[in-house]
């Protein structure tokens, strides 16, 4: 089966800038999406559609086809109660946290640490970076009925409903 509008697709990735990695799935379960939904990276949609279970592509892709662009002055300060692991590890200058926002969980780096609060970029860590991905398809599947009115894949390295 071709990858197309509202197929399930199952993939591995890993992302890396100038030869040095910067993030896989490798480790863990593979992600998993609704094609033509607008669940991933416009960039990796283009790459993944028409392709088949077995495919590996690599392919460099632009900030506008990922994590976006840099914008300057997005400095937040944020509780530390609202950064995941705070409370085990305080963070340090550099690091990268993850942050519980009202759209879910966001990746920002560490500016700044208080005694109760850290300021952060709120840029991603990989905005404004031209990237290399590949891509490998693990599975292609017709999406659900169910998958199709919620918008969005179901089951591991998908959505979960309770």
């Amino acid at each position: 089966m071709k990858i197309s509008k509202d197929s399930v697709v199952s993939f591995h990735y890993t992302a890396s800038e100038a030869g040095a990695q910067l993030e896989t799935s490798r480790e863990t379960d593979p992600i998993l999406y609704l094609h033509g939904h607008n669940g991933m990276f416009d960039g990796i949609e283009k790459l993944l559609d028409g392709q088949e279970k077995g495919a590996k592509i690599t392919a460099e892709l632009p900030p506008a086809e990922t994590y976006g662009d840099r914008v300057e002055g997005q400095t937040l300060r944020v509780p530390l109660k609202h950064i995941q692991g705070a409370k085990k590890k305080k963070p340090k200058v550099g690091d990268t946290v993850a942050v519980n926002t009202a759209n879910g969980v966001s990746e920002m780096v560490v500016l700044k640490v208080g005694l109760k609060n850290v300021d952060v970029d709120a840029n991603h860590p990989f905005a404004g970076k031209t990237l290399t991905f590949d891509l490998e398809v693990m599975d292609v599947r017709e999406a659900s009925a169910d998958e199709l009115a919620h918008g969005h894949a179901h089951g591991v390295g998908g959505h979960q409903h309770d």
